[in-house]
């Protein structure tokens, strides 16, 4: 080869990109899920950010009551049936407990930090505030679902009743359980589980020899038991043992069911019962955000929401 010919008889890759546009993706975040029971609950907003649940009258120990109950522990409401002739028919009246459960608002907040710099000079071709608000906003709603699966005060795995509490007959979730869970309750609408549950569910189908349902919810196919969908929600807990729960639900309040609980309206509103407020600018040039979800859930009476807990999703 002649000596002018020697070296590289094109342009080079790393040379080009210098001259070349990079397609982005908008920044990706692992911690994002399908938040499926924010999507499955019905929401109540409330005007005054309170919610009061009444309910009628169940005797109690610490409260006992002289009158008869019904079958679900409440003062009966005294009635004629069958009767003949003109008989005196019984004085009777539904009773209200007198101390009903009232739900207050719970939050989860952030303060986002954005230099004008960055925001001023860094948002082609991505808005940087756009992305960081975002981004946060993104974190602060995984925040919400896990509270609303485990805060003490009303978070669903801690506030089941406890006669709406089973376990497993064998360890793994099998189909006789879930039958035993449904069967609790009229009109469930959807079972709530941690991934690696369904999964065991699976396994336990197929070794006695049955299949699971597939249904459609929000455009996805969802495995389903006797027609009732099986939600993914990786915020229930899996125990160092290899133990986690399956929850049932019915929703809303005309079912007398289980509702999330938001305010009607928030200031500088990003998303129902979400809001991304300026705070201000300070001598830094830093602009701060005040990023805040409002939220509860309620069970409207104690058969709304059941638990199959202790199910064995490793063996």
């Amino acid at each position: 080869m002649p000596p002018e010919l020697e070296g590289p008889l094109s342009l080079g890759t790393p040379a080009a990109r210098t001259l070349a546009t990079t397609t982005k993706t908008a920044p990706q975040t692992l911690e994002s899920s399908p938040r499926w029971l924010l999507r499955a609950l019905p929401w109540v907003e409330l005007p005054a950010g309170s919610y009061r649940v009444n309910r009628r009258l169940t005797p109690t120990p610490e409260r006992p009551d002289p009158r008869p109950v019904n079958r679900r522990g409440e003062v009966a409401i005294e009635l004629a049936s069958g009767h003949r002739g003109e008989p005196e028919l019984p004085g009777t009246f539904p009773d209200y407990d007198p101390d009903p459960r009232e739900y207050e608002l719970s939050v989860s907040q952030a303060v986002l930090r954005i230099h004008t710099r960055v925001a001023d000079l860094f948002s082609e071709p991505m808005d940087q505030t756009r992305e960081q608000i975002r981004l946060t906003v993104e974190a602060i709603r995984e925040a919400q679902e896990r509270e609303l699966i485990g805060n003490p005060g009303f978070g669903l795995l801690r506030n089941a009743h406890p006669a709406q509490r089973l376990t497993p007959r064998s360890g793994p979730p099998a189909p006789a359980d879930l039958d035993n869970l449904l069967t609790r309750r009229r009109k469930t609408r959807y079972l709530l589980a941690h991934p690696l549950a369904i999964a065991a569910f699976g396994r336990q189908c197929s070794a006695a020899g049955v299949y699971p349902d597939s249904v459609e919810v929000d455009g996805s196919r969802m495995t389903a038991w006797r027609g009732v969908p099986i939600l993914p929600c990786d915020k229930i807990p899996v125990s160092r043992s290899g133990t986690s729960a399956i929850l049932a639900l019915r929703v809303g309040e005309e079912d007398q069911g289980v509702v999330g609980l938001r305010p009607a309206e928030v200031p500088d509103e990003h998303l129902p019962g979400l809001s991304v407020r300026v705070m201000g600018l300070d001598e830094r040039g830093i602009t701060t955000y005040l990023v805040s979800a409002y939220y509860s859930a309620a069970v409207l009476v104690p058969d709304a929401l059941g638990v199959l807990d202790d199910v064995e999703v490793y063996r």
